[in-house]
């Protein structure tokens, strides 16, 4: 009988006492000798081969594997633009999904009130994101109270308690409740644009938080009582987001200098009147239609345990093809309005020119290699997901259809072409994940899509564990 380490013998235990099965080791299908004898009598780098040996082993990839004839033919034409003012600038934050959400809004603003620029304080609503996902993160500690330490849905948590991503519909649940402000009633500060530490330092209390609930729970303590710790707890962190990122007004002052340099009278706002009254757009008339090449089309889908309210929403939408999301985007485009989208900003781009094309990088050739895959098996086998907003400004057309899209991004204008990117149709194709349009916009069978009980994907569904 084969005699096996200590250590796999007490994995294999573990496994059964999950409920799962033990790994067996068979002794096949371990790296041999003979395996790797066969690749280097494979390798055999001939003259061609030696040069690519030299050229990778001294300089970037990525400028080697750079498509030069993509390149050469690409230009920046565009014949429908939007105006929207100034490139924002996320800094080293994840936010990149507050500011597309307001970015869609500030034009709206702009023309609303003839301003020659404007910016939201995203720093306003990302402190209300973060106290709200502390919230949550604690509420569901308690509702999980009894849970195995293993369990999946626990484990999703504690592993990411704090972050900084979102997503459109937060940023509508978030103005519902809070309002807006100016950018300059409550500015950036340097935890709002670099915010590693803070995320860190307040997902530990919150760490602690979760080991002390369950804790009490253990000691037969109410679930009164641990609501009563967890407002303890949430009075630090509210302090710590304070001293972090400034404290929220309740109320403000402020005025603002029109095109014609006209300065207006100052007037006394909360945040919610002043979304109310100086902005006054609508977001419950916007709804997400996505591309999830793993589920049935025209099918209504709910993310489990995708909020940042504890008394809020999982993100929703409805799931159509990918024709069906551009056709929607160009409409919205020519009516003149942004579209807010988010893809996976991670592959196929050139971010010195600001090119998204697919094979911008030729890694195949450059390896000998074959790296194709559709885009149903990059998100299956986690290749690629969402995980990136951004808001499409612009389209070039060609017999009525897209060629390229020019996108607004939230990098500041050292990156791209001075802030802007061109994302080429076949891109938006395979990295584009949904876009969030105005309600006239979409066809009423979508829309009837909207009112079916949602089919509930769990928090670890690969097109799901993009909110987290």
């Amino acid at each position: 009988m084969k005699s096996f380490p200590r250590y796999l013998i007490i994995l294999g235990a573990i496994g059964l006492l999950a409920g799962m099965p033990a790994v067996s080791w068979s002794g096949e299908g371990g790296l041999s000798a003979d395996n790797i004898e066969s690749f280097r009598t494979a390798l055999d780098i001939d003259a061609r081969g030696r040069v690519v040996f030299n050229a990778v082993t001294n300089n970037d990839i990525n400028k080697l594997a750079l498509n030069r004839e993509l390149i050469n033919q690409h230009n920046d034409h565009f014949n429908h633009k939007l105006d929207v003012g100034g490139i924002t600038d996320q800094k080293s934050s994840g936010r990149c999904w507050l500011f597309a959400s307001l970015n869609v809004l500030r034009p709206i603003v702009m023309k609303k009130h003839d301003l020659k620029d404007f910016e939201f304080s995203q720093n306003y609503l990302a402190f209300w994101d973060k106290l709200e996902k502390a919230n949550c993160f604690l509420e569901y500690m308690i509702v999980f109270r009894d849970r195995d330490p293993l369990d999946r849905e626990l484990q999703l948590y504690l592993e990411s308690p704090f972050g900084d991503g979102g997503y459109w519909s937060y940023a509508q649940a978030l103005i519902a409740k809070y309002g807006a402000v100016p950018k300059e009633i409550m500015p950036e500060t340097n935890s709002s644009g670099k915010t590693g530490t803070m995320n860190r330092v307040i997902s530990r209390r919150l760490r602690q938080g979760a080991a002390v609930l369950r804790r009490m729970h253990s000691e037969g303590q109410s679930v009164t009582a641990l609501r009563g710790e967890k407002e303890k707890i949430l009075g630090e962190i509210y302090g710590m987001l304070a001293v972090n990122l400034g404290e929220p007004p309740t109320e403000f002052r402020w005025r603002y200098e029109a095109s014609d340099s006209t300065i207006s009278t100052e007037k006394r706002y909360t945040p919610q009147s002043f979304y109310k009254e100086f902005v006054g757009v609508d977001l419950a008339e916007y709804v997400t239609i996505f591309n999830n090449p793993l589920k049935p089309y025209e099918k209504h889908y709910s993310c489990a345990l995708s909020r940042d309210m504890y008394d809020g929403e999982d993100f929703h939408y409805v799931n159509m093809e990918m024709s069906v999301l551009k056709e929607l985007a160009l409409k919205a485009l020519l009516a003149g309005e942004v579209v807010t989208f988010s893809c996976d900003v991670g592959k196929d781009q050139d971010r010195k020119r600001g090119i998204m094309a697919m094979e911008i990088f030729d890694y195949g050739a450059l390896f000998d290699s074959d790296l194709d895959m559709t885009k149903e098996d990059r998100a299956r086998y986690f290749e690629s997901s969402s995980n990136h907003m951004m808001a499409l400004i612009g389209v070039d057309t060609a017999d009525g259809r897209a060629v390229k899209w020019l996108v607004e991004n939230s990098w500041g204008d050292d990156d791209g072409a001075k802030g802007y990117w061109t994302m080429y149709d076949d891109w938006f194709d395979m990295y584009v994940y949904d876009v969030v349009i105005r309600r006239e916009h979409v066809p009423e069978r979508i829309l009837k899509v909207f009112e079916e009980e949602p089919v509930i994907l769990p928090a670890w569904d690969p097109m799901s564990r993009m909110i987290r």
